[in-house]
Protein backbone atom coordinates (compact mmCIF):
# COMPACT_ATOMS: atom_id res chain seq x y z
CA UNK A 1 0.00 0.00 0.00
CA UNK A 2 1.45 3.36 -1.04
CA UNK A 3 2.34 6.10 1.43
CA UNK A 4 -0.34 8.33 -0.11
CA UNK A 5 -3.03 5.70 0.37
CA UNK A 6 -1.95 5.23 3.99
CA UNK A 7 -2.16 8.99 4.52
CA UNK A 8 -5.60 9.06 2.90
CA UNK A 9 -6.89 6.40 5.29
CA UNK A 10 -5.29 8.15 8.25
CA UNK A 11 -6.86 11.46 7.26
CA UNK A 12 -10.31 9.90 6.91
CA UNK A 13 -10.01 8.34 10.37
CA UNK A 14 -9.37 11.78 11.90
CA UNK A 15 -12.98 12.82 11.20
CA UNK A 16 -14.79 11.72 14.34
CA UNK A 17 -17.92 13.37 15.70
CA UNK A 18 -17.17 14.94 19.07
CA UNK A 19 -13.40 14.94 18.56
CA UNK A 20 -12.93 17.67 15.96
CA UNK A 21 -9.92 17.59 13.67
CA UNK A 22 -8.51 21.11 14.03
CA UNK A 23 -6.95 22.44 10.84
CA UNK A 24 -4.80 25.55 11.25
CA UNK A 25 -4.66 26.34 7.56
CA UNK A 26 -1.40 26.99 5.71
CA UNK A 27 -0.53 28.81 2.49
CA UNK A 28 2.89 27.48 1.46
CA UNK A 29 5.51 24.88 2.32
CA UNK A 30 7.10 27.02 5.02
CA UNK A 31 3.85 27.68 6.85
CA UNK A 32 2.92 23.99 6.49
CA UNK A 33 6.17 22.95 8.16
CA UNK A 34 5.62 25.41 11.01
CA UNK A 35 2.07 24.16 11.56
CA UNK A 36 3.26 20.55 11.48
CA UNK A 37 5.94 21.38 14.06
CA UNK A 38 3.19 22.89 16.22
CA UNK A 39 1.55 19.49 16.63
CA UNK A 40 -0.97 19.42 13.79
CA UNK A 41 -2.47 16.06 12.84
CA UNK A 42 -3.02 17.09 9.21
CA UNK A 43 -2.27 20.00 6.92
CA UNK A 44 -4.89 22.00 5.02
CA UNK A 45 -4.49 24.85 2.57
CA UNK A 46 -6.79 27.88 2.56
CA UNK A 47 -7.47 29.27 -0.91
CA UNK A 48 -7.78 32.87 0.29
CA UNK A 49 -4.40 32.67 2.02
CA UNK A 50 -2.68 30.88 -0.86
CA UNK A 51 -3.95 33.50 -3.30
CA UNK A 52 -2.98 36.42 -1.07
CA UNK A 53 0.51 35.02 -0.48
CA UNK A 54 1.01 34.94 -4.25
CA UNK A 55 -0.42 38.38 -4.94
CA UNK A 56 -3.88 37.35 -6.15
CA UNK A 57 -7.44 37.79 -4.96
CA UNK A 58 -9.44 34.75 -3.86
CA UNK A 59 -12.03 33.18 -6.12
CA UNK A 60 -9.87 31.18 -8.55
CA UNK A 61 -7.88 34.27 -9.55
CA UNK A 62 -4.71 32.34 -8.71
CA UNK A 63 -3.84 30.29 -11.82
CA UNK A 64 -4.60 26.60 -11.37
CA UNK A 65 -1.06 25.55 -12.29
CA UNK A 66 0.31 27.68 -9.44
CA UNK A 67 -2.25 26.25 -7.02
CA UNK A 68 -1.36 22.66 -7.96
CA UNK A 69 2.39 23.33 -7.79
CA UNK A 70 1.89 24.82 -4.33
CA UNK A 71 0.08 21.67 -3.18
CA UNK A 72 3.00 19.61 -4.41
CA UNK A 73 5.57 21.69 -2.52
CA UNK A 74 3.51 21.41 0.66
CA UNK A 75 3.03 17.65 0.32
CA UNK A 76 6.78 17.17 -0.15
CA UNK A 77 7.61 19.39 2.82
CA UNK A 78 5.58 17.55 5.48
CA UNK A 79 4.97 13.96 6.50
CA UNK A 80 1.33 14.63 7.43
CA UNK A 81 -1.78 14.11 5.25
CA UNK A 82 -2.51 17.16 3.09
CA UNK A 83 -5.95 18.36 2.07
CA UNK A 84 -6.28 21.07 -0.57
CA UNK A 85 -8.80 23.87 -0.89
CA UNK A 86 -9.71 23.59 -4.59
CA UNK A 87 -12.34 26.35 -4.46
CA UNK A 88 -14.98 25.61 -7.15
CA UNK A 89 -12.77 23.03 -8.83
CA UNK A 90 -11.23 25.35 -11.44
CA UNK A 91 -13.61 24.18 -14.12
CA UNK A 92 -16.86 25.01 -15.84
CA UNK A 93 -17.77 21.34 -16.32
CA UNK A 94 -17.61 18.19 -14.19
CA UNK A 95 -14.86 16.84 -16.45
CA UNK A 96 -12.75 19.93 -15.81
CA UNK A 97 -13.30 19.56 -12.07
CA UNK A 98 -12.24 15.92 -12.35
CA UNK A 99 -9.02 17.01 -14.06
CA UNK A 100 -8.27 19.50 -11.27
CA UNK A 101 -8.87 16.85 -8.62
CA UNK A 102 -6.65 14.36 -10.45
CA UNK A 103 -3.85 16.92 -10.63
CA UNK A 104 -4.19 17.67 -6.90
CA UNK A 105 -3.96 13.95 -6.10
CA UNK A 106 -0.90 13.54 -8.28
CA UNK A 107 0.63 16.49 -6.41
CA UNK A 108 0.15 14.58 -3.15
CA UNK A 109 -3.24 15.64 -1.75
CA UNK A 110 -5.37 13.07 0.07
CA UNK A 111 -8.35 15.39 0.62
CA UNK A 112 -9.97 18.39 -1.00
CA UNK A 113 -12.65 21.02 -0.51
CA UNK A 114 -15.10 21.73 -3.34
CA UNK A 115 -17.53 24.58 -2.84
CA UNK A 116 -20.97 25.19 -4.32
CA UNK A 117 -20.84 28.98 -4.38
CA UNK A 118 -20.49 30.54 -7.81
CA UNK A 119 -18.44 33.48 -9.06
CA UNK A 120 -21.49 35.64 -9.75
CA UNK A 121 -22.80 35.08 -6.22
CA UNK A 122 -25.35 32.66 -4.87
CA UNK A 123 -25.22 28.89 -5.01
CA UNK A 124 -24.80 26.51 -7.91
CA UNK A 125 -27.92 24.37 -8.44
CA UNK A 126 -27.59 21.38 -6.14
CA UNK A 127 -28.00 18.84 -8.93
CA UNK A 128 -25.19 20.48 -10.91
CA UNK A 129 -22.89 20.52 -7.91
CA UNK A 130 -23.66 16.86 -7.25
CA UNK A 131 -22.39 15.98 -10.73
CA UNK A 132 -19.17 17.88 -10.06
CA UNK A 133 -18.68 15.96 -6.81
CA UNK A 134 -19.39 12.70 -8.58
CA UNK A 135 -16.77 13.56 -11.20
CA UNK A 136 -14.27 14.28 -8.44
CA UNK A 137 -14.98 10.92 -6.82
CA UNK A 138 -14.59 9.10 -10.12
CA UNK A 139 -11.26 10.85 -10.73
CA UNK A 140 -10.00 9.71 -7.32
CA UNK A 141 -11.22 6.18 -7.94
CA UNK A 142 -9.34 6.02 -11.24
CA UNK A 143 -6.16 6.90 -9.34
CA UNK A 144 -6.96 4.39 -6.56
CA UNK A 145 -6.76 7.07 -3.87
CA UNK A 146 -9.55 7.16 -1.23
CA UNK A 147 -9.71 10.95 -1.41
CA UNK A 148 -11.69 12.67 1.35
CA UNK A 149 -14.02 15.04 -0.52
CA UNK A 150 -15.25 17.81 1.73
CA UNK A 151 -18.36 19.30 0.12
CA UNK A 152 -18.62 22.94 1.06
CA UNK A 153 -22.02 24.58 0.95
CA UNK A 154 -22.12 28.36 1.24
CA UNK A 155 -25.74 29.09 2.12
CA UNK A 156 -24.95 30.32 5.64
CA UNK A 157 -21.82 32.15 4.54
CA UNK A 158 -23.70 34.15 1.91
CA UNK A 159 -26.73 34.95 4.08
CA UNK A 160 -27.00 37.72 6.66
CA UNK A 161 -26.63 36.33 10.19
CA UNK A 162 -30.13 37.51 11.17
CA UNK A 163 -31.57 35.19 8.48
CA UNK A 164 -29.86 32.06 9.80
CA UNK A 165 -32.65 29.69 10.69
CA UNK A 166 -34.73 26.69 9.69
CA UNK A 167 -34.90 27.46 5.96
CA UNK A 168 -31.12 27.65 5.56
CA UNK A 169 -30.64 24.59 7.73
CA UNK A 170 -33.11 22.53 5.71
CA UNK A 171 -31.46 23.65 2.47
CA UNK A 172 -28.03 22.65 3.79
CA UNK A 173 -29.34 19.25 4.82
CA UNK A 174 -30.96 18.69 1.43
CA UNK A 175 -27.61 19.40 -0.18
CA UNK A 176 -25.79 17.20 2.33
CA UNK A 177 -27.96 14.22 1.42
CA UNK A 178 -27.56 14.79 -2.30
CA UNK A 179 -23.82 15.39 -2.03
CA UNK A 180 -23.35 12.26 0.09
CA UNK A 181 -25.15 10.21 -2.56
CA UNK A 182 -22.72 11.54 -5.17
CA UNK A 183 -19.44 10.78 -3.42
CA UNK A 184 -18.86 13.45 -0.78
CA UNK A 185 -17.29 12.41 2.53
CA UNK A 186 -17.75 15.56 4.61
CA UNK A 187 -20.00 18.59 4.82
CA UNK A 188 -18.32 21.99 5.24
CA UNK A 189 -20.65 24.80 6.34
CA UNK A 190 -18.70 28.05 6.76
CA UNK A 191 -20.65 30.91 8.27
CA UNK A 192 -22.67 28.72 10.65
CA UNK A 193 -22.00 29.72 14.28
CA UNK A 194 -25.32 29.26 16.11
CA UNK A 195 -25.00 26.36 18.57
CA UNK A 196 -28.62 25.23 18.29
CA UNK A 197 -28.43 25.10 14.49
CA UNK A 198 -25.07 23.33 14.61
CA UNK A 199 -26.51 20.68 16.90
CA UNK A 200 -29.47 20.07 14.58
CA UNK A 201 -27.22 19.95 11.55
CA UNK A 202 -24.86 17.43 13.13
CA UNK A 203 -27.73 15.20 14.21
CA UNK A 204 -29.39 15.11 10.79
CA UNK A 205 -26.40 15.25 8.43
CA UNK A 206 -25.37 12.01 6.69
CA UNK A 207 -21.82 13.41 6.58
CA UNK A 208 -19.40 14.52 9.32
CA UNK A 209 -19.71 18.28 9.80
CA UNK A 210 -16.87 20.76 9.29
CA UNK A 211 -17.16 24.36 10.53
CA UNK A 212 -14.93 27.40 10.09
CA UNK A 213 -13.60 29.30 13.08
CA UNK A 214 -14.95 32.85 13.10
CA UNK A 215 -16.24 35.50 15.45
CA UNK A 216 -19.10 33.90 17.31
CA UNK A 217 -18.04 30.28 16.75
CA UNK A 218 -18.74 28.27 19.92
CA UNK A 219 -15.67 27.34 22.00
CA UNK A 220 -13.94 23.99 21.41
CA UNK A 221 -15.61 22.26 24.34
CA UNK A 222 -19.03 23.18 22.98
CA UNK A 223 -18.13 22.01 19.48
CA UNK A 224 -17.04 18.67 20.90
CA UNK A 225 -20.28 18.32 22.82
CA UNK A 226 -22.28 19.18 19.69
CA UNK A 227 -20.55 16.44 17.69
CA UNK A 228 -18.61 18.57 15.21
CA UNK A 229 -15.98 16.50 13.38
CA UNK A 230 -13.68 19.17 11.94
CA UNK A 231 -12.84 22.82 12.53
CA UNK A 232 -10.97 24.84 9.91
CA UNK A 233 -9.33 28.20 10.52
CA UNK A 234 -9.44 29.40 6.90
CA UNK A 235 -7.51 32.62 6.26
CA UNK A 236 -7.14 33.40 9.97
CA UNK A 237 -3.61 32.01 10.40
CA UNK A 238 -2.33 33.94 7.36
CA UNK A 239 -3.86 37.19 8.60
CA UNK A 240 -2.42 36.59 12.06
CA UNK A 241 1.03 35.91 10.61
CA UNK A 242 0.92 38.99 8.41
CA UNK A 243 -0.09 41.21 11.35
CA UNK A 244 2.85 39.86 13.34
CA UNK A 245 5.19 40.46 10.41
CA UNK A 246 3.92 43.99 9.97
CA UNK A 247 4.45 44.75 13.65
CA UNK A 248 7.95 43.29 13.51
CA UNK A 249 8.77 45.36 10.44
CA UNK A 250 7.42 48.48 12.11
CA UNK A 251 9.59 47.80 15.12
CA UNK A 252 12.66 47.24 12.95
CA UNK A 253 12.09 50.53 11.14
CA UNK A 254 11.57 52.55 14.32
Amino acid sequence: MSDQILKAHAFRALHAAGAPLVLFNCWDAGSAKAIAAGGARAIATASWAVAAANGYADGEQLPRDLAIANIGRIARAVALPVTADLERGYGATPDEVADTVAQAIRAGAVGCNLEDGIEAGGLRPAADQALRLQAAREAANRLDIPLFINARTDGFLLAAPDTHGDALLDAALDRARLYAAHGADGLFVPGLVDAALIERLVRASPLPVNLMAAAGTPPPATLRALGVARLSHGPGPYLQAMRALEEAARGAAA
